[in-house]
């Protein structure tokens, strides 16, 4: 099925590697967005409380490890390159680097599972102006679709669910509200595509497989302008909220708007929330992202099958997921 110029290109979001890296690399996720340099600034410490690194980087690699290893013994005989938005490697040097290969088609698999602008198409104009920087001979790139309702997704979620609901004793375990969170955007750019109800989605399938029928769902991370609405309720926010109810002495926290424990999931739960959750009184178990789980990596190996057998062409539309109106461009 597959051609020997083929390949799989991984597309991230990037991190500092290093702290004389953060500033740049924060400037370049926030070129041309207006976002208050004293909100940079504040994004900036929280790589520093970890030395500087993000953790994104070393995820991504153990997850190209174990999909190199799913290939070698499945197939297809797949050359695999990993390029990200915001910083080394970075996608256009990984474009050269595949044309230089001989790789002539790329599938695409963006560590995103929703369709939003910044989710779906600013990679789309990313992997774009990377072809065109490489010129003529720069790979046709096919973006795999997105997979916020794929078993492969689904069900090692739900694992990662069961196993911090079995982390509180048996006797609490029932009334533990189990609370999703998904990374905030501007209600303008929620507007221009599905990933609300993409979200909600996943919330509902990973709930019911993991046998929790009752949960909620928040938000976290938001970094935009003060006077622009975004999605919520914000996590801290309805953290206070369970506290002053009194009803509820633990909670589990399940970040299913991520694939990995980055730097959204170790800062803003692990240590902002759980910090919060600790001066409130709550209990707070957080379930884990799917990482390098062998059902999720199995998955971008489906996924790539998937587009093989399908026609040629990109699995969005050429509409899907648009900026919201007046959105600044990089």
């Amino acid at each position: 099925m597959n051609r020997a110029d083929d390949a799989i290109l991984l597309v991230s979001f990037g991190g500092p590697d290093r702290p004389e890296e953060v500033m740049p690399f924060l400037e370049n996720v926030l070129r041309g967005r207006p976002v208050p340099r004293e909100r940079m600034l504040e994004v900036a410490e929280h790589y520093y409380h970890f030395g500087g690194k993000s953790p994104i980087n070393d995820q991504n690699r153990a997850l190209l490890d174990a999909l190199r290893e799913v290939l070698a013994g499945e197939g297809p005989a797949l050359r695999v390159y990993w390029g990200n938005r915001n910083w080394h490697p970075l996608l256009t040097d990984t474009m050269r680097a595949m044309a230089d290969d001989g790789v002539r088609r790329a599938f695409a698999f963006v560590t995103s599972a929703y369709g939003s602008y910044s989710g779906c198409r600013q990679y789309l104009e990313d992997l774009a102006r990377a072809r065109e920087a490489v010129g003529p001979g720069a790979p046709e790139v096919i973006k795999l679709r997105v997979f916020y309702n794929h078993p492969g997704f689904i069900e090692p979620m739900a694992e990662r669910v069961r196993a911090a609901l079995d982390r509180i004793p048996a006797e609490r375990r029932d009334r533990a509200p189990l609370v999703f969170t998904a990374h905030s955007i501007p209600v303008a750019m929620a507007e221009t595509s599905r990933y609300v109800p993409q979200v909600e989605e996943a919330c509902r399938l990973v709930a019911a497989r993991a046998g929790r029928p009752e949960y909620r769902l928040v938000y976290q991370s938001r970094s935009g302008s003060p006077g622009q609405p975004w999605l919520g309720p914000d996590i801290l926010e309805f953290l206070r909220g369970l506290a002053a109810g009194g009803t509820a002495g633990d909670v589990v926290v399940a970040p299913i708007g991520f694939i990995s424990d980055h730097m959204e999931v170790v800062y803003d739960l692990d240590t902002q929330a759980r910090q919060l959750c600790a001066e409130l009184g709550l209990n707070m178990v957080r379930a884990e992202t799917v990482g390098a789980h062998p059902r999720f990596v199995r998955m971008i190996r489906e996924l790539v099958l998937e587009r093989m057998a399908a026609a040629d062409g990109d699995a969005c539309p050429e509409d899907c997921c648009p900026g919201p109106r007046g959105m600044p461009r990089p």
